[in-house]
């Protein structure tokens, strides 16, 4: 396979990633003419259409859909087959990695640039996404999620463990007062988001309590349902690391601190397995070592 082939293959997968052809030319330094010529010219040596060219996007087809699916393990393939070779350690290529929005921005955004810094020559993209999706179809290198993970043929890291916080602001708690049982949590007013479940446990001496509280207000991101807290829109249930911020400023504060609430695992799930490549290894690893400070179960067992 020649270099120009492969330069165009990655073109390729990136203007697939990005809908956009000056984009993917931009990003790769390139003029928007010259990539649009090389993706003209693979489909012709493929016999077939992978892009669907409109006014306002550029969209996969069916075909070039499946030829994404196929192509870009075989670049990452590519990739490793370099790095596990490369004295120097350096990784090189495309990371692709995917989290729920308000980790990415509360925890490891902060603390990634030790490992970028690292690695100059390796592209790091962080997709910000709440909901699960097919890691495998959209190239995900690793998956960064909180909580029990499905049954999957891929495989997964525990990386840490986060505790659920029930929280709300000082000025809702003024107006509608603070509940001391789980049960009082019933008349108030609720933020539903994301990270709340709709059983919401506890338990205090060896006793467990569940309760179901329907949201008043809800939003689909977690940022959102920590924002309409903090204004005193009512309490939520959400992650200690999401929060943070605003417990140490004052502006929520924890509730029900007699009672425990669950700690969740942390995992780092690989899709392709033992497929995984070295830079999404060398990520979880890094990952791994800076989440230990905030690590709850570890707290709670020292």
């Amino acid at each position: 396979m020649a270099v120009k082939d492969i330069l165009t293959l990655r073109l390729y997968t990136r203007v697939a990633h990005l809908g956009s052809f000056s984009a993917a030319a931009r990003e790769c330094g390139m003029s928007q003419s010259q990539v649009s010529r090389m993706i003209a010219d693979l489909e012709a040596a493929l016999g077939a259409r992978l892009l669907s060219r409109t006014t306002r996007a550029v969209v996969l087809t069916e075909a070039g859909a499946e030829f994404l699916v196929r192509m870009e393990p075989i670049l990452a393939a590519m990739d490793d087959a370099e790095n596990s070779v490369r004295e120097t350690g350096e990784l090189r290529g495309l990371l692709r990695v995917s989290m729920p929005s308000t980790m990415a921005s509360r925890v490891v955004l902060p603390r990634l640039w030790r490992f970028t810094e690292a690695h100059p020559l390796l592209q790091v993209e962080i997709i910000l996404e709440d909901k699960l999706q097919d890691m495998v179809r959209e190239a995900i290198d690793v998956g960064m999620r909180v909580g029990n993970l499905p049954d999957s043929a891929g495989t997964a890291r525990l990386v840490g463990h986060m505790r659920r916080v029930i929280v709300a602001s000082p000025t809702y708690l003024d107006r509608h007062g603070t509940p001391q049982t789980p049960e009082e949590i019933l008349s108030h007013r609720i933020v539903g988001g994301p990270a709340s479940p709709a059983s919401w446990q506890f338990e205090q001496d060896g006793t467990t309590s569940a309760i179901s509280p329907r949201p008043n207000v809800v939003t689909n991101d977690t940022a959102g349902a920590i924002a309409a807290a903090a204004a005193g829109l009512g309490i939520t249930s959400t992650m200690s690391w999401a929060c943070r911020e605003e417990l140490n400023r004052g502006e929520l504060v924890a509730l029900l601190a007699g009672w425990k609430t669950p700690i969740l695992p942390v995992h780092a799930y690989f899709p392709l397995g033992r497929a995984t490549r070295l830079p999404a290894r060398a990520f979880v690893d890094y990952i791994a070592n800076e989440l230990g400070e905030l690590d709850e179960l570890r707290k709670a067992e020292g």
